[in-house]
């Protein structure tokens, strides 16, 4: 499970952290601090959308 979690994660945590810098972006916030906040809330917000993912394509 945890070869499938890497795998995962790095595809997930860049989608999110990609994300979150966008919506940062869109709503005005264009300086270095908040599009770094962003991103580093992708990447821990990616951790247990990686853990439950996996589960359930282990499941199956």
């Amino acid at each position: 499970m945890l070869q499938l979690a890497r795998i995962l994660y790095a595809l997930i945590s860049t989608t999110l952290a990609g994300t979150a810098v966008i919506i940062a972006l869109v709503t005005g916030y264009d300086t270095l601090v908040p599009i770094v906040i962003a991103a580093a809330v992708g990447f821990v917000l990616a951790i247990p959308a990686t853990w439950v993912i996996a589960r359930a394509l282990l499941q199956r």
